[in-house]
């Protein structure tokens, strides 16, 4: 067997981008030879993808999945919206939405999970579409809620096909109560929670920290007001109760009637069907939130 040394494994991995054991593979297959190595990692994906792994990719899909009293939620990204709308690309996110639930929402395990068909891992199978599409493509996140007894319900928005879209939201509803009104109940809350983007369920489970930042953010504002110090809390107090109803889902205008907030509306519906409902949880997932944008050349 031919040695290969590490001066060989820079060399290839400073000319095509891919990884250091990708290199080191290519360089064994091919005895050493450094065109040959590179061609090997170009037929399968590898250079290519190493290459393209640097560009922002902010646009894709999300895809939700609901089974079993569990949803899961997985975000795809491509450099651009034309390759959102390609087939094969849109076929890969149905693919891997179908494993989510399968790892629980785990990013790291839905990676390297194998890829139905492929006789090989996700992330292998991402190699491979970076090398057919042409665009840096990333599995960028993944998540699941589930509940005992009850529903998950689940919203698309901007669907381009169903369960596919840009902005994709998970609720978890635990009840005793019958599962078509709860169904269709978790449905008009995951819509809910589409328009009006909830921090948490309700005032305890915010964050301390940013329920601390707000009222000291809100504690200056007051100040400049010059008023006493008493006047200044109550000021805090009320506006603190306002940054909870944009903030708090269960706080929340409930978007299907401007009349109750969420919590009033779920409080209706349990007596409507004759069981307590309670929130076990939600996930909201915005397509390349976060994401920096790419900087303009001059």
């Amino acid at each position: 067997m031919t040695q290969i040394t590490a001066a060989q494994v820079k060399a290839l991995r400073d000319q095509t981008g891919a990884g250091m054991m990708d290199c080191k593979k290519a360089l064994a297959e091919t005895e050493g030879d450094l065109e040959a190595a590179t061609d090997w990692l170009r037929a399968k994906g590898l250079a290519a993808a190493a290459k393209k792994a640097g560009r922002v990719a902010a646009e894709g899909l999300i895809a939700v999945r609901v089974e079993n009293g569990r949803g899961g939620m997985v975000e795809i990204n491509s450099e651009t919206d034309f390759v959102a709308r390609n087939d094969d690309f849109q076929a890969f996110v149905d693919g891997v939405a179908d494993l989510v639930n399968g790892c629980e929402g785990d990013t790291d395990a839905l990676k390297g999970t194998a890829y139905p068909g492929a006789g090989h891992s996700v992330e292998e199978e991402v190699t491979r579409l970076i090398g057919m599409i042409g665009e840096n493509l990333q599995v960028r996140r993944a998540t699941s809620v589930a509940v005992g007894a009850g529903v998950v319900g689940s919203y698309v928005h901007s669907a381009v096909k169903p369960g596919l879209g840009r902005i994709g939201v998970l609720v978890g509803l635990e009840s005793e109560g019958a599962a078509e009104p709860l169904e269709a109940l978790a449905k008009q809350v995951a819509m809910h929670v589409a328009a009006s983007a909830p921090q948490s369920v309700d005032v305890a489970s915010l964050s301390a920290d940013v329920v601390e930042r707000e009222r000291a953010v809100l504690t200056e504002q007051a100040r400049e007001s010059g008023r006493p110090e008493e006047i200044i809390q109550k000021m805090v107090d009320g506006r603190m109760r306002k940054f909870y109803q944009d903030s708090v889902l269960l706080e929340q205008t409930w978007v299907h009637d401007g009349d109750l907030t969420v919590g009033k509306a779920l409080e209706a519906a349990a007596t409507d069907i004759g069981a307590e409902i309670k929130v076990a949880g939600f996930e909201r997932f915005v397509l390349g939130d976060g994401i920096e944008p790419a900087a303009e050349e001059d």
